[in-house]
This record gives C-alpha cells, structure tokens and sequence, in this order.
C-alpha cells in the first residue's frame, strides 16, 4: 500500500512537470523573432490563430505579427516600465498595457464589449490577434488605412484613432521612426512567408484572394 502511494506520488509528480513544462514552452517568447517563418513553425497554434484573423478581419498574418513583435517581442506577460519616484524608487506602470499586444485596460475592456469576446486575455496569443484584426478594420474604415499599411497602421495603433486624426504622431519623431521598423519588420515577415507557405499547410497563401 506504501508502494502504492509512493507511486501514484511519483505519477503525480511528473505529470506536474510536464504541465508546467508545456505551459512555459507556450509562453516563451520564439527563438528566432526575425523570422515569421520559424516563429509560425515553432509556436503551436499561432499559425491558425493568424489565419483565422486573416480570414475574419482580412488583416495579413506580417502585419499581425510585426506589431506584435514591436509591442511586445512576443512575450505573454510584456509590461510597460516604470515610473521612478526621486527618479530612484519603482513607483508604478507608465500605463495599464499589457500582453502580447500590449493594450491598455480601457481600450480592452472596449474590444471585449464591441466584440463579445467576454472572455477574452490579453496574456492569450490568439486574442491578441484577433484584437489587432479588429483594431485595424476601425482604421481602415474610419480613417482610410490599408491593413496591408503597416507603417500606418502602427500609427493609429499606438495614438488611438483620435490621436492619429489629430496628426499628433507628427510631433513624435522616435515614433515615426518606430513606425518605420514595424512596416520594414512586416515586409520581411511578407517575403519570408512566401517561400514558407508549402510548409505552413497546403494551399496557404499570405495574399488573401
């Protein structure tokens, strides 16, 4: 009976482990972020969920992955810094963005009530995606940006749709900058996709018709 206990403790151990061992590897960040194509491979899961955003909002699977990069480097649990009292003390977060996509609490809590996705976390790949397939379908129809315009459609991602209106990004120039590198990860991201599609599934394709 001891033995038996011993055992089913033992059982009860490594089943543990190969819990929380599986739920670190889906957490981790890729190996390899400059390659959209190692990163769809080596990530179980993400190449459905940005083809499922693909087919839903239209927004291609680079410019998902490049703000998502930008934002986050792919780090489930990405916080912005912190402020510092006396310029020493940790004293708080410079907003309440958080996760892959790096969203702040209202602009979450705004995503979940329009969409309906209650359940919704911002800790969960694939609902990170499917925020920015809906974040960018209000750019494209309210302020005219191309999903495929990834420099723009940063834009309007990191200023909010008022902010972009109002041109306050012209002001910023370190965020032009960073703009740029999203559309330059984006077209990278496009060009390695297509010599990975035979790989990624049959009949896949980044272009969506």
């Amino acid at each position: 009976m001891q033995f038996d206990s011993l055992d089913t403790m033992k059982s009860k151990i490594i089943i543990a482990a190969i819990i929380v061992g599986v739920a670190g590897c889906a957490s981790t960040p890729p190996k390899n972020v400059t390659s959209s194509c190692a990163i769809l491979k080596e990530k179980n899961g993400w190449f459905e969920a940005t083809k499922k955003v693909r087919e839903k909002y239209g927004t291609p699977i680079n410019v998902q992955l490049a703000i998502i990069r930008q934002e986050s480097s792919f780090k489930h649990d990405a916080k912005p810094g912190r402020n510092h009292l006396l310029w020493v003390i940790p004293w708080g977060r410079k907003s309440s963005a958080y996760g892959y996509a790096q969203v702040k609490d209202a602009t979450w809590d705004w995503y979940k009530d329009k969409t309906g996705n209650h359940g919704a976390d911002r800790d969960r790949f694939e609902d990170a995606a499917d925020f920015i397939g809906w974040y960018s379908t209000i750019s494209q129809r309210t302020l005219g940006i191309s999903k495929w315009d990834a420099y723009n459609q940063y834009l309007a991602y990191h200023e909010g749709h008022g902010g972009y209106k109002r041109r306050t990004f012209m002001k910023k120039k370190w965020l032009m900058d960073v703009a740029k590198k999203v559309d330059g990860y984006s077209q990278t991201y496009a060009a390695q996709l297509q010599k990975c599609e035979d790989d990624l599934g049959k009949g896949f394709s980044i272009w969506p018709f």
